[in-house]
């Protein structure tokens, strides 16, 4: 007695339909005008962060900023987009870069290991934000001063976080931001 479902001929088979082959599950590519004001928030906020390094004489635009510029004005949604995440996120990623500086010195194996314990630290503390991450990466390898880098990266947060709500409420139809604040 054979188990093996009957054969079928190929005109009897069900027909499925399928997304194209590369389409995958990404979200839908955003309007042109979505497209064009997030980014557009993005770097105007970015470029203020530069404005504001250039008149301290002390560089304020970092590379996890960035990051967190593009989280918060292209994917508002996301729990690692919100002012939680941004906010504590990258002050937990600097609380583990210095630690990590103080005990291992600045190297990029402390680096790394830096990174692993900020995830881990944001992951615990419900403060999901990968760019944190990066965060204790540039404190064990730039080996900034913190009582003039902290006052700077919080600023730095917090604006990025009121950009994304005020941008938000300009443009009509845009998700709200931010989904939670605490």
């Amino acid at each position: 007695m054979s188990t093996a479902a009957p054969s079928r001929p190929d005109h009897a088979s069900p027909r499925t339909s399928r997304p194209p082959r590369f389409s995958g599950r990404a979200p839908a590519r955003p309007t042109p005008a979505a497209a064009f004001h997030s980014v557009s928030a993005a770097t105007a906020v970015l470029l203020t962060l530069v404005a504001i390094g250039a008149a301290l004489h002390e560089p304020v635009l970092i590379p996890p900023l960035a990051a967190s510029a593009a989280l918060v004005h292209a994917a508002p949604t996301l729990p690692l987009a919100q002012p939680r995440s941004v906010v504590v996120g990258h002050l937990l990623g600097a609380a583990v870069g210095y630690a990590a500086l103080a005990t291992g010195g600045s190297n990029a194996w402390v680096a790394a290991v830096a990174a692993g314990l900020a995830l881990a630290l944001t992951t615990f503390a419900r403060t999901p934000h990968s760019a944190a991450c990066a965060t204790a990466v540039v404190i064990v390898l730039q080996t900034p001063e913190p009582t003039r880098f902290v006052p700077l990266l919080f600023g730095s947060t917090v604006l990025l976080v009121l950009t994304g709500y005020a941008g938000s409420r300009i443009r009509r139809g845009s998700p709200r931001y931010p989904a939670y604040w605490w």
